[in-house]
């Protein structure tokens, strides 16, 4: 890790920390591990958070309630972080404080990162940006609720320590966090693995409604704002179930789409060894991971479908 933390803060009074549009594990877990770690050990700089809305089950991190949804008018700061987010536009609603700000940086771990910030460090060999933020910190100063939202974000972008980009270092990272007396087990069935009744419906008709296609290498599901509406189900309730799908057997990519506006779907692809979707999502206007990576596209199902299937197929047949 080449900054350093105390260097990048100096001088500041004000600081405001923000994360991509509909935040996963790893966004969240970053954002407020460093958010707990500036508010404990430097208490002189006003720090505040932006972040979209938190689901239910990561709100045991503390201070979650801190976090702001909505600009303060003429707020500006000092120096403004974004993580785990590969571009100005991802920021969504906090987009005009990082404009705004005195000075930017960015911690990321996405390939697809356009280095938009002042100051960046981007590590696409990372588990996660919240690894990258633990590296920044002094370990013996990490608290116990910090720790804790550091250990989600590596254990959700990691898939449990499951993914490839799980190496010793993320390892000996999580075990130090889990010295710090919280309960790994605890966070990681309570946030990743457990569902709520409207989740499990949701996942039971998506692997339902699934079909395969490309030779059957390839599995694909969707769900509109008809059906979410009929399940009372919103964004959030959607985590997991492009993962699933991937678990099929012989499945190569597997393909989850969720309407979040009229012929607008926010597409997520998993891979095995074949197919890098990262430069499809990047083909795409999104980003990634070579093995998970999304982005957002306009159009009918079928129209997604075939366009993506479409780039799948020129990986899948180059591998022929």
């Amino acid at each position: 890790m080449s900054i350093r933390l105390s260097e990048l803060v100096d001088g500041k009074k004000t600081v405001a920390l923000g994360g991509h549009i509909r935040p996963d594990g790893d966004c969240v877990g970053s954002c407020m591990g460093l958010y707990l770690y500036l508010k404990e050990q430097y208490p002189q700089i006003r720090t505040d958070v932006y972040l979209e809305y938190i689901p239910e089950a990561w709100r045991f991190i503390q201070n979650t309630e801190d976090v702001r949804h909505e600009i303060p008018l003429g707020q500006v700061y000092d120096l403004f972080i974004c993580l785990d987010c590969g571009d100005e536009e991802r920021l969504g609603f906090s987009a005009p404080l990082f404009r705004d700000a005195g000075q930017t940086c960015c911690i990321d771990h996405h390939a697809s990162n356009r280095s938009f910030a002042d100051i960046n460090e981007i590590v696409p060999d990372a588990s996660s940006t919240a690894e990258l933020v633990y590296d920044m910190l002094e370990r013996e100063k990490i608290s116990r609720a910090c720790a804790e939202a550091l250990y989600m974000g590596i254990a959700h972008d990691t898939g449990v320590f499951r993914y490839s980009c799980t190496k010793p270092e993320t390892l000996e990272a999580a075990a130090e966090l889990m010295r710090k007396g919280i309960h790994g087990s605890e966070i990681v069935e309570k946030t990743f693995y457990e569902k709520t009744y409207v989740q499990n419906q949701l996942l039971g008709f998506a692997l339902l409604e699934s079909i395969q296609i490309l030779d059957k290498r390839c599995i694909v599901s969707w769900i509109t704002k008809r059906n979410m509406s009929f399940f009372k189900a919103g964004p959030s309730d959607m985590d997991g179930i492009v993962n699933q799908l991937k678990q099929t057997k012989n499945m190569e990519v597997a393909i989850f789409l969720y309407e979040t506006d009229t012929q607008l779907f926010k597409v997520s692809l998993r891979s095995g060894d074949k197919v890098d979707v990262s430069k499809i999502a990047a083909y795409f206007g999104g980003g990634g991971h070579v093995k998970a990576a999304g982005f957002t596209m306009a159009g009918t199902v079928h129209d997604v479908i075939n366009n993506v299937s479409q780039q799948i197929a020129l990986q899948l047949d180059g591998d022929c």
